[in-house]
């Protein structure tokens, strides 16, 4: 197979739908928006005590036991285990964080649908600081607080990894490797580096990809379904509105994963623009993976007669 032949990697989204999936803005807005708090507290001191030192200690994950910077017992507390993922510890640090959240989070969003994703995403956080809090004292690891998504990003990575495992990634912009390959590196890598000194969460980042294996591997067999956890407040939100005011949403499709095997019949009924509209809504809910065999070769014929 020749270099121009290959398929190489690009973040713009699934197959045909080349939109940029509105969890992952939100979370790298979220992330920036931190960050930027981080970087005005560093400049206040309260009684005497640096704005950082409060950040960390009630946001950033802290060890379960210890004491901190200031002769302190570290202030561990539940939420941390979601604070600390949205914060970082320099410029460089969120850079890489949020490049590899939009290079490989783009596909698996729009593969899983929103809420399926948000759960996974910060479920590898989870996972990842459990790693770190529960096994760095058994390793004799220095205990400090921990800051950042790489533990998440890790585990977005192993599901790209399992999604696309050939798919063609230009390694620092010049080398050609497959995810499968790339991926299994960068984890080795971790597992290597666990004990050296360094300021690198190494344990948080197997704890991430670990949960993402995981997790794809148990949605395998039991199908997980996360609608109703951000719905309590929809038919109140939607209550008096009408189908008949929604301005109507052109299909750009152009390239489904596998509709090649999802051919119309002769006498399939006529494709309506409102059938096309309700399918792309149940991806955007529960992704593509969740739609039916006919919502498929619906999708692939109105990309074909586009």
């Amino acid at each position: 197979m020749g270099l121009d032949s290959r398929d190489y990697y690009r973040p713009s989204g699934f197959g045909g739908f080349s939109f940029f999936p509105k969890v992952i803005k939100n979370l790298l807005i979220i992330n920036v928006v931190v960050f930027l708090i981080q970087l005005i507290f560093e400049n206040f001191t309260f009684g005497g005590i640096p704005g950082w030192y409060f950040l960390n200690r009630y946001f950033a994950l802290n060890p379960i036991s210890g004491i901190d910077q200031l002769g302190e017992p570290y202030n561990f507390q539940i939420w941390q285990f979601i604070t600390y993922q949205f914060m970082h510890g320099s410029f460089t640090h969120i850079l890489f964080n949020m490049f590899m959240l939009w290079m490989f989070g783009m596909e698996i969003a729009n593969l899983m649908g929103p809420r399926k994703f948000l759960i996974f995403y910060l479920a590898c956080g989870i996972g990842a600081g459990l790693f770190q809090i529960l096994l760095s004292p058994l390793l004799g690891s220095v205990t400090a607080p921990t800051i950042g998504a790489s533990g998440a990003v890790f585990g977005i990575m192993i599901a790209f990894a399992m999604f696309f495992p050939d798919r063609y990634i230009l390694f620092y912009f010049l080398i050609p490797i497959k995810a499968k390959y790339l991926i299994a590196i960068l984890v080795l890598f971790e597992f290597v580096s666990v004990n050296e000194p360094t300021i690198v969460a190494h344990l948080a980042h197997i704890g991430g990809a670990v949960t993402g294996f995981l997790f794809i591997m148990l949605d395998r067999n039991y199908h997980f379904r996360f609608d109703n956890l951000f719905n309590l407040f929809k038919r109140s939100k939607n209550f008096g509105s009408s189908a008949k005011f929604r301005k109507p949403r052109k299909f750009k499709g152009t390239e489904i994963e596998e509709a090649e095997f999802y051919e119309l019949n002769s006498d399939e009924e006529e494709i309506t623009q409102e059938e096309i509209d309700r399918i792309l809504d149940k991806i955007s809910q529960s992704g593509y993976q969740n739609l039916t065999e006919r919502e498929k070769r619906i999708l692939f014929e109105a990309s074909k007669r586009k």
